[in-house]
Formats: C-alpha cells, structure tokens, sequence
C-alpha cells in the first residue's frame, strides 16, 4: 500500500506540474487556434530563472523556508516575454497553420541556446532545498511536503482559472472570441488586446510550470523539448482546446508516467504513446475536444 501511494502522489505531482503547462497550451489554442510548441521553452525558462531566484533569494538572507516565494515570483515575473513572443507570432496569425508550427518550433530552438547562452550547458539544481519542508506520512508512505504544496497550488490555479473563464468579464470574451471570432470583432472587442492577454496567460502558467518543478528535477537545456513531447500527449487525450480536457490529459499522463517508471521503465513513453494512439483512433477529437475542433 505504501509503495502504491508514493507512486500515486508522485504522479499527481507530475500531473500538477504538466497541467500548469497544457493549461497555457489549451489556452492560446482555444482562442488563437496556434499550437504552440514554445511552451515547453517557457517551462525551461522558468526552471532556470527559479533555480537563479532562489539563488539569489539564499544570498541575499531570504529564510530556506520561503524559497517557494522566490520561485513563484520568477516564474511569474519571466511573463513578461509573452507580450514579446506573442508580438512575433501576430505575423503569422493569417497564415497557414504550418507557418505557425515553422515559427512556434524556430521559437524553440532559438529559446533553447538563449537558455545555454546565460546559464551554459551544465545542468543547474536547487540542492537539498526540495526536502526542506520535511515529510508527511499517509497510510505509511512518506510524501514530501513539497510535492502536496504544489499539488494544491495546481488545484487552486484549475480551479482560478475556470472562474476566470465562466464567471467574469474577460472570460465571457476570451469565449465570444473562441467561438466565433468575426461576430466578437463586430461587436467591438479589440482582437489584438485579447490576443496579447491570453498569449501572456499561456506564457505565465508554462514559466510558472517550471520553475515550481525545479527544486525536483535538474534544469537543463533539453528538458523544454521532452516537455512538448508530453504536452502533445495531454492535449491528444484531454481534446485541443478544453480546459478540463487539460486537467484529465494531464492526471493520465502523469500517473501512467509514474506508474511505468516504478515498474517497467522501458516502455515509459511506449504506453503514453499507445494511449494517445488509441484515443486518435476511438476519439480523434480527445475525450472532451469539441467536434469543431
């Protein structure tokens, strides 16, 4: 039972984290119709400017416990290169969508030897700094405090976010925009406004992502590539577009992970693949997708 629990909450750890990740994916498509591969680049950004902010925070006497703080706050501020990013992707928004994939995966490449230009190729950790806050045991497994922290953050940013979408002002138009994007501009919404707001929500939720995986993992430079991979597979399964579908996507992909690595660690990816494949055939559209999509 216990080995069953650390396997589980390791997933819904994971899950939490790629959530963040497809959340901002689902987001940009549902409104913008871009696939944007760059996410995975943002949530390596965010991993490495978490990892130099709590560098930063631990020099300058901010308390160990805090760290998170500090993590939050990179992952947040690193936003900023939305509204740039998103500035670049407008010239391809009346184009064909292999333009917009051409551009979204020169972003990638080009993000990916921005990220070794400033930090270099060694790969970058926060040390002991994932155990601090202690562990807690449930039903005899020991869950680090950390992995819970982030599992509820997760939650709570599902839970803001579908708020957000259904219950206010901007959420009724970033779904009038989505829906049918020539009757919102008719009624007066400003397309290149909504464009620029939602883009850079993306853009937050991917930096936020990685920078809150950190303290559990190594930056390198090649982490935002094995991220897509994983992303791709969220949205396959949850269905483009769907919020919700982000939230399933990334439970199942998660778990699965994590269920594969602690018993047949060679077939990991084979089973995301074989699900992902099943779904396209049975359910091409994903589980929640709208068939519009």
């Amino acid at each position: 039972m216990a080995n069953f629990l650390d396997v589980l909450f390791g997933g819904l750890f994971s899950a939490a984290i790629l959530f963040l990740v497809a959340a901002g994916l689902q987001v940009v498509f549902g409104v913008q119709k871009i696939f944007n591969l760059a996410c995975g680049s943002f949530y390596a950004l965010g991993a490495y400017v978490g990892v130099s902010t709590v560098n930063w925070a631990l020099g300058a006497g901010l308390p160990r416990p805090l760290f998170v703080v500090a993590l939050v706050a990179g992952g947040l501020a690193l936003g900023v290169i939305g509204p740039l990013v998103e500035r670049l992707l407008s010239t391809v928004y009346e184009r064909d969508e292999a333009f917009q994939l051409l551009l979204t995966f020169a972003l990638v490449l080009m993000l990916e030897d921005v990220t070794r230009l400033i930090w270099g190729t060694a790969p970058y950790s926060t040390g002991g700094l994932y155990l601090i806050y202690g562990q807690v045991q449930i039903l005899g497994a020991n869950v680090p405090v950390y992995n819970l922290l982030v599992i509820g953050a997760s939650i709570l940013i599902a839970v803001a976010l579908g708020l957000l979408l259904t219950r206010t002002r901007f959420g009724r138009i970033v779904r009038a925009t989505a829906d049918d994007r020539d009757m919102a501009e008719a009624l007066g919404v400003d397309m290149r406004r909504v464009y620029l707001q939602v883009f850079t929500l993306g853009t937050v939720l991917g930096t936020l992502g990685g920078a809150l995986v950190i303290p559990s993992t190594t930056a390198i430079s090649e982490m935002g590539i094995d991220l897509i991979v994983q992303a791709f597979a969220v949205v396959v399964i949850g269905g483009l577009g769907s919020m919700r579908g982000a939230l399933v996507g990334a439970l199942v992909v998660g778990v699965l992970r994590a269920v594969a690595i602690a018993t047949q660690p060679e077939v990991e990816m084979l089973l995301i693949y074989l699900i992902v494949i099943g779904v396209l055939v049975l359910r091409p559209r994903g589980l929640f997708g709208r068939a519009a999509a």
